[in-house]
């Protein structure tokens, strides 16, 4: 029989090109369910029910897992399925009319004006490391690009003399402003760091770890972590707090939808709109501790 599943992750790869982290969720979530149905219920995917399906997902919740990984579980099963139909596997998918608590919807953290200028202050440019964070930082908040994308940006993404980076994403490329500051910090790096640090004269990595190669997702995580701690910062931040920093604060700044939206790289505006809330939350805060008859 057909390997489905493995058919299914090629489909993701070659046909939607969606980014490695999507592929790896939904992959992770599918295989899981595979086998938790051939140890339980001794059936294959095309062979489930409704039943099952409803089942399995009760068994994550009684594992104890989050409102919002069973959610997401279920997201990945109906994905997965509309495909296997779409392909001429099944008829109809089993995954219909099922419901899961998807729990409080938490607002995402937010760093402040002061905060971030605390957080971006903290390396400091006596060595490689030090103008290396500094460009890092600075461009992640100058540009609201992904942890992803600023790793897998490249030397030839930029451009100093227009001040942009171009952001290579898995539909579209877009071109992104940086402040003068972040500007600044990703010229100092490029003119006399970066060659320093690099193992191998063809690295066509930006940002390159001590090892000399491509910096990881990992690896720019501690580094936040680290920059967090020594700015004092209690806030739980993590490489996506710097991302929402930057929409909201462009939108508290004037910005319109259309425009974040484009800089952001969302493919769907409701997924901008999200920080409209946000801004409005916040708002709503400030009015309420700060209005004398609220």
């Amino acid at each position: 029989m057909l390997d489905l599943i493995g058919a299914y992750e090629n489909y993701l790869s070659k046909v939607k090109q969606a980014s490695a982290n999507t592929i790896a969720s939904y992959m992770r979530d599918i295989r899981q369910y595979s086998d938790w149905l051939r140890m339980n219920m001794g059936v294959e995917v095309v062979d489930a029910t409704q039943v099952n399906i409803s089942d399995y997902l009760h068994n994550l919740e009684q594992e104890g897992r989050s409102a919002a990984t069973v959610s997401r579980s279920l997201a990945s099963l109906k994905n997965f399925y509309s495909y296997v139909v779409s392909s001429g596997f099944l008829e109809k998918t089993p995954v219909t009319d099922i419901r899961v608590d998807r729990g409080e919807k938490k607002i995402p953290q937010i760093l402040t004006g002061r905060e971030i200028e605390l957080l971006l202050a903290q390396p400091v440019c006596v060595d490689a490391k030090g103008f290396r964070d500094k460009a890092m930082l600075e461009v992640m908040y100058a540009t609201g690009i992904r942890v992803t994308e600023l790793i897998d940006l490249n030397v030839e993404d930029v451009n100093l003399e227009l001040g942009i980076i171009k952001c290579v994403g898995a539909k579209k490329t877009r071109a992104i402003p940086l402040y003068p500051g972040a500007l600044k910090a990703l010229r100092a790096y490029l003119k006399d760091i970066r060659s320093t640090m690099v193992a191998n004269a063809n690295e066509n990595a930006l940002f390159v770890n001590v090892g000399g190669v491509r910096m990881s997702r990992q690896g720019f995580w501690k580094i936040l972590k680290h920059y967090q701690a020594m700015a004092h910062i209690e806030k739980d931040i993590t490489p996506h707090t710097l991302r929402h920093s930057f929409a909201v604060h462009l939108l508290e700044n004037g910005a319109d939808l259309g425009s974040l939206q484009e800089l952001m790289g969302h493919s769907d505006i409701s997924s901008t709109q999200m920080y409209t809330h946000m801004v409005n939350q916040k708002l709503k805060s400030v009015y309420e501790k700060c209005h004398p008859k609220a």
